[in-house]
């Protein structure tokens, strides 16, 4: 008796219909699709560890540029492939780093806190001390309680210069930043409105959307004096910013090794060598996270490290000998560190100010 034939939703070949799975390519026979099934195949597609995972991760961390250099030979399904092995592993260092980041995010709340108070009492001193010469004044000569008032103004003036910010308008400066911090301290407290103190604070209606957009951010910050947000913003950051970082530094390496392959060859690399990075990141973290005063020795080592883990990484990517591989792994290392990664830190600063 012939079994009933069914078709495989997959690749459209027919096959008796008590199979499990289809025997042309592997798809299950009944897979309706739910959000469980949605669900597991996205984590098995982007975060399934098998063997593969576990061989793959001992020789990146123990054979710099192995396995770019066998990726690109053509040896792709023998490792893990090296957009799969980095997303889990920048998942696991981020998700590792927020206890960290929070923590800072806490400290620097406190801290700020603490000036906050400080810079509080020494204003209340000031008043005081401002009433005291008062009184002094109205028991000296007209000539001597000017020339007292004056000398104390002045000292007055230089000690909190640095407290204080007075709003002076320049007509020669389209944008002026520069307001007494304690008086819209005074108006947010008295419940003015956003519009008078962004008036007060020097904010036109004619200015440009981010300028207007600094001012509300600094009103932000002042209402919740949190700078711990702003900082937890810029590490939230990071992950698209590596992200970006990744095809530039692909970019560089494509720069110093132009005969080397097309650009995909270097992307292969940096993903691999990214992916060791944090790798020794997440080591790092988790050593800070159990062991409280964890040695700054240490973490100066592993962080040279990484630069020997480049300079040998590209030699045996490249195939070029050692003083070709240093001097360009070194070139490399400086571009990136020295001009990328600054600018790229200010633009995400910014953002995280921006957008906190």
């Amino acid at each position: 008796m012939r079994r009933p034939l069914t078709d495989c939703q997959n690749c459209s070949q027919r096959f008796e219909s008590h199979y499990p799975f289809c025997p042309y390519c592997g798809m299950k026979s009944k897979d309706e699709l739910t959000l469980g099934v949605l669900f597991n195949n996205t984590v098995s597609n982007y975060f399934s560890v098998d063997a593969r995972f576990f061989k793959s991760f001992i020789l990146l961390m123990f054979k710099p540029g192995y396995l770019a250099k066998k990726f690109v030979e053509g040896r792709r399904l023998l490792y893990l492939h090296p957009a799969q092995m980095y997303l889990f592993i920048s998942v696991l260092f981020f998700f590792l780093f927020s206890f960290i980041s929070r923590k800072q995010a806490d400290t620097l709340d406190h801290a700020l806190k603490k000036d906050i108070e400080q810079s509080q009492l020494y204003m209340d001193s000031l008043k005081k001390k401002t009433k005291d010469s008062l009184k002094v004044k109205t028991v000296q000569e007209p000539l001597d309680a000017y020339q007292f008032g004056s000398v104390a103004d002045q000292n007055q003036s230089e000690s909190t210069s640095i407290k204080l910010r007075h709003y002076q308008p320049d007509p020669e400066s389209a944008v002026k930043f520069d307001f007494n911090e304690f008086e819209i301290d005074s108006m947010i407290t008295a419940g003015a409105s956003d519009q008078e103190i962004y008036r007060k604070m020097g904010m036109k209606e004619d200015d440009s959307y981010i300028v207007q957009r600094i001012f509300k951010q600094i009103l932000k910050f002042l209402k919740n004096k949190s700078i711990g947000s702003i900082l937890q913003t810029f590490y939230d950051t990071i992950p698209l910013a590596m992200f970006i970082l990744l095809p530039i530094f692909a970019l560089i390496l494509k720069l110093f090794y132009f005969r080397k392959g097309r650009f995909a060859y270097h992307l292969v690399f940096s993903f691999y060598f990214f992916t060791f990075l944090f790798a020794v990141f997440s080591l790092l973290v988790i050593a800070n996270l159990i062991w409280k005063n964890f040695p700054s020795w240490i973490m100066s080592l592993v962080m040279i490290s990484t630069f020997i883990y480049l300079f040998l990484g590209v030699k045996r990517f490249y195939g070029q000998g050692y003083l070709r591989s240093f001097i360009k792994s070194s070139a490399v290392t400086f571009v990136f560190l020295s001009i990328v990664v600054p600018f790229s830190f200010v633009i995400m600063g910014l953002m995280a100010f921006l957008f906190y």
